[in-house]
């Protein structure tokens, strides 16, 4: 899994992982529940779910009770890995991620995993997506000081790709995804699949929800993607944007 130093392309797509090429939202959410369980703390999953996207750091902030010791945090930290990692064998890629990514390289982007992932979590992910040869990078929760919703692990990806944040698009799941990339000027498109719905999505700034990979796919020529790909082929006279390009929710 060694990265490229540098795309030789001018444009470029950043993908999250979690809930959007892979189906695990769901166990993360399972682990930080139970992981808050061992510290005698009953959390909604709900709410933990709501949370997801965000770093484990400010999740913690955000679900812990104000008064809550640093050996507290410090441990269900700790037993979220430890659990998450339990559920390994189990994750699988969203049908038709794989082939999403391919199509993305093929149509002349860069492709980023601008994943805030711990890095062991991260070799698992890229075993489940079985597309190294259509990945020129991939970032993890090391190169970023601070975590979603701020936009240090998108920076990251850029600096990897020496692309500037209007040369590419951000495709994630989560609104904390969607606030991280508008905070630097990146246009986000949303997928569902992660359990946040279009209309979330939508209000936190997503410019294109799909429900998932194979749907994005499906529509990809007409899509953000598909434009930004074009963009330096002159296909779009006069700057014209192609047709509304979503499965199931617009704008």
């Amino acid at each position: 899994m060694k990265d490229q130093t540098k795309s030789a392309k001018d444009v470029g797509v950043l993908f999250d992982v979690d809930g959007t090429l892979v189906d695990s939202t769901y166990f993360h959410t399972t682990a930080w529940w139970q992981a808050f369980r061992q510290q005698g703390l009953d959390v909604p999953m709900a709410s933990i779910h709501r949370h997801i996207g965000m770093g484990g750091d400010k999740l913690l902030e955000s679900l812990l009770p104000a008064n809550s010791d640093r050996d507290i945090r410090d441990a269900v930290e700790r037993a979220h890995g430890a659990i998450f990692s339990t559920f390994w064998p189990a994750i699988r890629p969203f049908d038709s991620a794989r082939t999403l990514l391919q199509a993305c390289a093929e149509s002349g982007l860069a492709v980023a995993l601008a994943s805030s992932a711990h890095e062991r979590d991260l070799r698992v992910l890229r075993n489940v997506l079985d597309a190294e040869p259509w990945i020129d990078c991939a970032t993890s929760s090391a190169e970023a000081a601070e975590s979603k919703p701020s936009p240090d692990i998108l920076l990251a990806a850029l600096e990897k790709l020496h692309l500037n944040a209007a040369d590419v698009a951000f495709v994630g799941d989560s609104v904390w995804d969607v606030k991280a990339a508008a905070r630097i000027g990146i246009e986000t498109i949303g997928l569902t699949c992660g359990g946040i719905s279009a209309a979330e999505l939508f209000e936190a700034g997503a410019v294109e929800v799909y429900s998932g990979p194979k749907a994005l796919l499906e529509r990809l020529d007409a899509s953000a993607l598909g434009k930004l790909a074009r963009r330096n082929d002159d296909a779009e006279p006069g700057g014209t944007a192609p047709g509304a390009p979503t499965d199931n929710a617009s704008r």
